[in-house]
């Protein structure tokens, strides 16, 4: 519960969606009106365009992205990457943590204001709609705590209709980044027992998606996502955040007109909680529940120019700013962050130049000794696996690389690989007695394309204790 510290002020004890007893407080946020409200509105139109429009781009009749978990098939900007490179998908993976780290550090939650989808979708799709279809803050409040009569089951349908039909094209769209657009097309056109799997797929997301908009909402932010959470041990007093500049604004009071003001700037209006998507007061500093949305910013905004005190009481600013006037400066975490990063990016960056169209592995046979050949011979049986990560077929050849013997495949004459595709099969290695000097001989192998080395394979040769 809320009440007042030793010296008159107000504190928070409580999340500001749960009541006393426990029970969750439905939040009604007033529709921001406002420079920041518009730009992001701008900058979610061209999100929601590029999110639709995405899976529909192809390159050469291929997906311009993918994410075919099921397949452990991944295209990104046209390239296709295989589980051969999750290794690169995993430091990839750590670099945006990283990122995500030092950019919280210094920005606070930018990325869940402007970026986050489920921001994005919540307050910029779904949230509009029941702007549209209920009305304002105070009539969603009105409407919910009437009876249910024919107004109220008809607005509530509707809503929860053009909620569902949204969450159906999100999931549509979702989908087709798991399994590409052509396969939608299948699942959606032809009869559903040809597609079991991939109806209900759609019909889990959807459903996740409406109960996600429609019931859990703010709550996702608030109690299912860790990033609130982060916040304790990522931003500091030089971290830039939505701001109440309570130095300026304390002591609060109402506003009279024609008065000269001689306590704080805030006319403690409740504007910038009114428009609160988490229902919190930003006057209470920075708390977990907010995403830097910016609503508060514009309604302080507008409330300053309409009694013509100057705006800007609640801003993008840090504690430091605020309290000591002092500018942003790169701390010493700040760097450790940036060389973290720099360093995780430049081995990225090499392993992305390194990496090669084709996947090669060649291993000696479990269980398989040596072999005596004519002509003072040797061999050893391989198992080999050739993995095409293009779109074209690919003929090769190996050929020794540091060792005088020769390469035979096991009822193959050439080594063809179809594209997006596996071959495998077996191979001798034959080697001089005299080229085996030690009980595991090192090799390397050359693949080659079109006469052109494109990589090296290294393996071992096995021999027999003592060898001449």
């Amino acid at each position: 519960m809320s009440g007042k510290n030793l010296d008159g002020g107000s504190f928070r004890d409580k999340v500001a969606t749960v009541d006393q007893s426990g029970k969750r407080i439905w939040i009604f946020p007033q529709k921001p009106v406002g420079k920041y409200y518009n730009a992001r509105t701008a900058l979610s139109v061209l999100y929601l365009v590029v999110f639709f429009v995405l899976p529909f781009i192809k390159v050469k009749g291929h997906p311009l992205f993918l994410i075919n978990i099921l397949e452990r098939k991944f295209i990104l900007f046209g390239q296709i990457f295989w589980p051969q490179d999750f290794f690169i998908f995993g430091l990839g993976m750590v670099l945006f943590i990283v990122f995500i780290a030092l950019f919280t550090v210094v920005f606070g939650r930018v990325f869940c204001g402007w970026i986050c989808p489920q921001t994005i979708f919540m307050e910029m799709v779904f949230r509009k709609v029941e702007y549209w279809i209920e009305g304002d803050a105070a009539q969603q409040r009105m409407l919910k705590n009437k009876r249910w009569d024919a107004d109220k089951i008809f607005k509530k349908g509707i809503k929860w209709l053009v909620f569902w039909v949204i969450s159906f094209l999100i999931a549509n769209t979702f989908l087709a980044y798991v399994i590409g657009i052509d396969e939608l097309r299948q699942v959606i056109s032809e009869p559903i027992s040809k597609h079991t799997g991939g109806f209900a797929a759609l019909l889990i997301f959807t459903t996740v998606f409406f109960f996600v908009y429609s019931w859990m909402r703010e709550q996702i932010c608030t109690t299912v996502c860790p990033y609130g959470r982060m916040q304790g041990v990522l931003l500091d007093k030089d971290s830039i955040v939505v701001t109440y500049d309570h130095v300026r604004g304390e002591e609060r009071g109402k506003f009279k007109k024609n008065e000269e003001r001689t306590i704080g700037d805030c006319i403690d209006c409740m504007q910038c909680v009114k428009v609160c998507p988490t229902g919190i007061d930003i006057r209470n500093g920075t708390q977990l529940e907010c995403i830097n949305c910016t609503a508060c910013m514009d309604a302080c905004d507008r409330m300053m120019a309409a009694v013509n005190l100057p705006t800007g009481l609640i801003r993008y600013a840090s504690e430091n700013q605020v309290t000591q006037k002092k500018k942003l400066r790169f701390t010493g975490r700040m760097r450790a962050y940036t060389a973290v990063m720099l360093v995780l990016l430049g081995v990225e960056a090499w392993l992305l130049a390194s990496r090669t169209d084709v996947g090669v592995s060649i291993l000696r046979t479990p269980g398989q000794l040596f072999q005596e050949q004519p002509n003072n011979q040797l061999s050893n049986l391989y198992n080999y696996k050739l993995l095409n990560k293009t779109y074209q077929d690919k003929t090769l050849e190996l050929r020794p690389d540091d060792f005088k013997g020769s390469i035979k495949l096991v009822g193959e004459t050439t080594l063809k690989v179809p594209k997006e595709n596996y071959a495998s099969g077996s191979l001798f290695i034959y080697l001089d007695k005299t080229e085996v000097k030690h009980r595991k001989t090192k090799l390397s192998i050359g693949v080659y394309e079109n006469g052109k080395k494109i990589k090296e394979i290294h393996t071992s040769f096995l021999g027999p204790f003592s060898a001449n």
